[in-house]
């Protein structure tokens, strides 16, 4: 009896552990911050706050060429954000569409 209590209790643990460390919760975690961020960006474009950390290297030149896929690929390499948050970040950078 008392191996199987001790089995079922570290069956237990394991479980617990495994579910602490799910795919799934870091997924829902990842999007929550994005929407924050992406709730922040929209206070501080409310506000009129400039964010004036320099642009990473290459950002602007692909986008002077009109290369705007390229410079989300330079963003991303060099900052480490998502896919979305680079995009938004450089079409930042591009400014308002007339």
């Amino acid at each position: 009896m008392d191996i199987a209590l001790t089995v079922l209790m570290a069956g237990v643990v394991l479980l617990l552990a495994a579910r602490l460390t799910s795919p799934r919760q870091d997924r829902a975690t990842a999007a929550r911050l994005a929407e924050i961020e992406r709730r922040l960006q929209l206070v501080m474009n409310h506000l009129g706050v400039v964010d004036v950390r320099p642009d990473p290297p290459g950002v602007r030149d692909y986008l002077a060429r009109g290369q705007k896929i390229q410079a989300i690929k330079a963003y991303r390499e060099a900052t480490g954000v998502d896919l979305r948050a680079a995009k938004e970040a450089v079409e930042a950078m591009m400014g308002p569409i007339s």
